[in-house]
């Protein structure tokens, strides 16, 4: 799962990824919250964590999540 950050905080921090499953554990360590897995649907193309409200955006070359 690759990602890159385009902004400094968690809370306004926008992800871009590559796989439509991605995981979110609010990036602080310890001060962060517990993992989730979060499901983007290709349609929508976008979806906000419910702990920090990180925002992962599909990629121009997004692919269906692999198991």
């Amino acid at each position: 799962m690759s990602t890159s950050s385009s902004a400094s905080s968690a809370s306004s921090e926008t992800v871009t990824v590559t796989e439509t499953r991605v995981a979110c554990d609010g990036g602080g360590g310890a001060l962060g919250h517990p993992k989730v897995y979060l499901g983007i649907k290709a349609d929508v193309g976008e979806i906000v964590c419910p702990y920090c409200s990180r925002r992962f955006v599909l990629g121009a070359n997004a692919a269906p999540a692999g198991h």
